[in-house]
Formats: structure tokens, C-alpha cells, sequence
């Protein structure tokens, strides 16, 4: 649990940096584009290289995309939900002289306060919308799975890990994610569907990614070696001081509910319904074992470097890898006794 540890201490310098005025209030806007367009590429670079995928199977690319369109799905299903769910309380809100405040809805008697929670977690526009479901979608695979899971599953599955966070990198947080994100960056009448596949034709880590894994024979001088490994291990750091500088910005604690309904979906409704749907598919052992721990990762800080390139709800972001973060613990305890 080291590197969680690590990781927190991290969001925790970069609030004080933040919130003590220490330095510039736009280095979050340039912290997140370095790491969108340079350090997140050079991670994928690096493990494309490293990596063996002679032998490995296709089952954890496929699961990887079916886990992001099951998560995608049931994701957007729930924004709806709370959004109808909101319009249908408010409409049988019973005035407050005539029950003390409270007021019935779907046969349930629910009081104000309640009534106002439920309001904070439910995205209000469509810039909070996208990041809700980026911060659902989307794990720290490349970084936390790839540093915690190992230990817990057979070294025969240890390239399976690996695939996960590269396909998962490289299709969710910045295919798919870049999808979602763009889309939500404008008005309904603005997008542009193939502006946005351009987008990802030009995305800086998926020819990050091609160059490495096609380039894999072909020797690099030993400085650029050296300067790509050592480089790479200041893109989590440099992370989690994003993720810290933006929870400084939070006005207050209960500001952190709008990330909770992400960060309940990321880490355990989207894995256990992965889990069951890889059971009733036959999968067993620490194959799936791999597949639903990779998948409950906490919200991926790509989310918030997204929020930043389109302008999204940095807030919703920061909230819910935040809280997936601090449950991760939990959460890897209820997936190893559950499979």
C-alpha cells in the first residue's frame, strides 16, 4: 500500500502549494496540458517498450473494452435517473406548513436535507456531466494497478496487467475519454463528430504508444534510456500535485459529495457487475481475479487532466479520486474475499 500512501502525501503537497498561494494560480492549467500532452504519452512510450506481448492472450483487451462500454452504459444510465429522480421529488414537494418540510416521492418519505444531498451528487450541467462520467469510467490502471496488483495474482497473469493498463490507457482514458470529453466540452449545437475522431487520430498517446510498441527492436541510445526512465517517474508524482492543487479549490468539505456517486460507481457497482459478467462467461481464477481488481481502480487521474484540456467540472474530478483513493484499501479486501 505503499504507493497509495505516496500518492496521497502528493495531493497533500500540492494543496498546500495551491491553497498557500505558494505558486502561480495557473500552474494547474499548465501542469495538467505537460502532463496530457508529454508525460502521459512518455508513460505509455516506456511500457510499450518494456513490455511482452508475444504470448499474451486477447481475453484482457476485450474485457478492457467491454468493461469501459458496460461502465459507459450503466454510467449515463445513472446521470438520467438522478436527473428524473430530482424533477420528480421537486414536483411533489409538499409545502413546507403542511408536513414540516418533508415530501413524498415514489411512495417514500424523504426529508429537505435529503432532498439537497441528492441535489449535490446529481451533475447540474453539461460540463459536470462529463467529468461524472470520466471519473466513472476511467481507473488508475497504468500507475496504481500496475503497482499494486502483482502481488495478488499469479506472475502467470502479470502480463495480463499490463495489457489492461495499456489497453485501458490507451482506448479509455485517452480514446474514449477524449470522446466523452470533447463531446461535453460544447453546446449540443457545436458538435462535430468528425472533428472529434480527428482528435483522436492526432491523440499524443496513442502514437505515443504506436512508436513503442512497433520501435521495440530498435535500440535507443543509453541517454535517451536514461532520460526516459527517470522522466517517467515524475509523471504520478506531478499528478497527484494536480489533483491536490484542485482539491485546494474545494469551498467546502461537503463540496466532496459530487465526486461520491463516481467514485461508489468506479470502484464497486462497474466491477462487480464486470465480475459477474465474467463469471457467467466462464472465466475463473486469478484471470478474472486480475480483470475485476483492474477495473475497481480509483478514479484515474486522466480524468482531471481532461477536465483541464476541455474545461470540465475539475471538482467532480478531484472529489471522486480523492474518495476512490481513500477506499482503495477497502475495496481491494471486498474484491479478493468476493473472487
Amino acid at each position: 500500500m505503499l504507493i497509495i500512501l505516496q500518492s496521497i502525501l502528493w495531493a497533500i503537497f500540492g494543496t498546500i502549494l495551491y491553497r498557500e498561494r505558494i505558486v502561480d494560480e495557473n500552474l494547474p492549467r499548465l501542469l495538467g496540458r505537460t502532463l496530457y500532452w508529454l508525460g502521459v504519452p512518455l508513460q505509455i512510450f516506456f511500457l510499450a517498450r518494456k513490455s511482452n506481448f508475444d504470448q499474451i492472450a486477447w481475453v484482457p483487451p476485450l474485457t478492457t473494452v467491454a468493461v469501459l462500454l458496460i461502465g459507459l452504459v450503466f454510467t449515463v444510465s445513472t446521470v438520467e435517473i438522478l436527473k428524473q429522480f430530482i424533477l420528480v421529488i421537486a414536483a411533489k414537494l409538499v409545502p413546507q406548513s403542511q408536513i414540516e418540510g418533508l415530501f413524498l416521492s415514489v411512495g417514500l418519505s424523504i426529508t429537505l436535507s435529503t432532498r439537497r444531498f441528492i441535489d449535490r451528487i446529481t451533475p447540474k450541467d453539461r460540463k459536470s456531466t462529463g467529468s461524472f462520467i470520466l471519473a466513472s469510467i476511467l481507473g488508475n490502471t497504468g500507475f496504481i494497478g500496475l503497482a499494486l496488483i502483482p502481488p495478488f495474482v499469479d506472475s502467470n497473469y502479470w502480463s495480463w496487467i499490463v495489457l489492461y493498463g495499456l489497453t485501458h490507457n490507451v482506448l479509455g482514458s485517452y480514446g474514449l475519454g477524449v470522446l466523452v470529453a470533447d463531446y461535453h466540452s460544447h453546446s449540443a449545437k457545436k458538435n462535430d463528430w468528425w472533428g472529434q475522431l480527428q482528435n483522436l487520430l492526432f491523440l499524443p498517446s496513442l502514437w505515443a504508444f504506436a512508436y513503442g510498441y512497433f520501435g521495440r527492436d530498435i535500440p535507443l541510445p543509453n541517454l535517451v534510456e536514461t532520460i526516459i526512465s527517470k522522466g517517467v517517474l515524475f509523471v504520478v508524482p506531478g499528478a497527484f500535485i494536480l489533483i491536490g492543487m484542485q482539491l485546494s479549490k474545494l469551498q467546502q468539505w461537503q463540496s466532496l459529495s459530487s465526486g461520491l456517486v463516481p467514485a461508489v460507481l468506479k470502484t464497486l457497482v462497474i466491477p462487480g457487475l464486470a465480475g459477474l459478467v465474467f463469471t457467467l462467461f466462464g472465466l475463473k481464477g486469478d484471470g478474472r481475479l486480475v480483470l475485476v481488481l483492474m477495473s475497481s481502480m480509483p478514479t484515474a487521474f486522466a480524468s482531471i487532466i481532461l477536465a483541464e484540456e476541455y474545461d470540465l467540472d475539475r471538482q467532480v474530478a478531484a472529489s471522486s479520486i480523492l474518495l476512490s483513493t481513500l477506499a482503495l484499501p477497502i475495496v481491494i479486501f471486498i474484491w479478493l474475499t468476493v473472487f
